[in-house]
């Protein structure tokens, strides 16, 4: 395998499909020396526009070993692309076209409920994303809140009351997510202002996985998945903020397991005691995964 080893990036304009995208080439980069280059795809609505798009953007890019994409939309360019220049291409998350027509794909194990033998297959513990833990001390206090999903309704006075009796321990800092309803921040305002909040909108890409490094306990709410694997990535203590749930999904009984595993401690149960339980290890699935893309491609 020569090296540098040349990746491209195809981004549909998603933070979250980016994220993930980021993350495992970050992890690529942490092992050999990489060199990547980001393809934007957002705003391309047709098939051959992308590709297209695609091809314009990378003209004078290096030959790539390496195509990643994460999203529906960056799936027709990946293949186009990973056949023209003879590289590898891998699809993060399951792809709505047949599996088998990439080199690789690593997807969440809750979407593949049945053990699978894919020789393409990686099954990651969540989503991939950027999040690794800090090197320093772990003293800030994070709370990550969600909000109404397919999976999850909403209580904004039960999560309102949790947090009240949380954020009397210590300095806490809040962020919310897109799903988040608007006048729910104004509450937190209202009646809890010892709670520093930070709009997602007011923050950059970077501020996330660097307050989460630092942190040394994080609450989040039960519907951000992403959230909770990004937290149980940092190093920090999680607790689990209650919000309803609405019957149950392969993703709820994956972050049952979590809980049933020690990785979590629901709000119920911290009530009791009081403390946040240490995860039983530190996920590091961008890098496990790396390390399994760099295995395979070994000749």
């Amino acid at each position: 395998m020569k090296t540098p080893l040349v990746i491209w990036l195809l981004c549909d304009g998603k933070p979250g499909h980016e994220n993930q995208s980021l993350g495992l080439a970050d992890a690529l980069a942490r092992l050999v020396t990489c060199e990547v280059h980001r393809i934007s795809l957002a705003d391309r609505l047709g098939l051959f526009q992308r590709v297209k798009s695609a091809l314009a953007q990378s003209k004078n890019f290096p030959n790539p070993d390496l195509i990643i994409g994460a999203g529906h939309a960056t799936h027709f360019a990946l293949l186009w692309l990973a056949r023209k220049h003879g590289a590898k291409s891998i699809v993060l998350m399951r792809p709505s076209v047949p599996m088998s027509w990439f080199d690789f794909c690593i997807a969440p194990s809750h979407d593949f409920p049945k053990a699978s033998q894919r020789e393409n297959l990686i099954l990651s513990r969540g989503a991939l994303h950027r999040v690794i833990p800090g090197d320093g001390e772990k003293t800030g206090k994070l709370i990550l809140i969600g909000g109404p999903s397919s999976n999850h309704g909403w209580d904004g006075e039960k999560l309102l009351a949790a947090l009240s009796e949380i954020a009397v321990r210590g300095d806490w800092q809040l962020t919310d997510s897109r799903r988040t309803p608007d006048e729910f921040l104004a509450e937190i305002r209202n009646r809890l202002p010892a709670i520093e909040i930070f709009p997602r909108q007011d923050t950059p890409p970077e501020w996330l996985p660097e307050k989460l490094a630092a942190a040394g306990e994080v609450w989040v709410t039960e519907d951000s998945v992403s959230m909770i694997y990004e937290a149980l990535s940092s190093g920090a203590k999680v607790g689990l903020l209650p919000v309803p749930g609405l019957g149950s999904s392969r993703v709820l009984r994956g972050i049952e397991k979590l809980v049933t595993t020690g990785f979590l401690t629901c709000f119920g149960d911290w009530e009791k005691s009081r403390n946040l339980s240490p995860p039983p290890e530190i996920l590091r699935e961008a890098d496990r995964c790396a390390t399994e893309v760099l295995k395979r491609l070994k000749p």
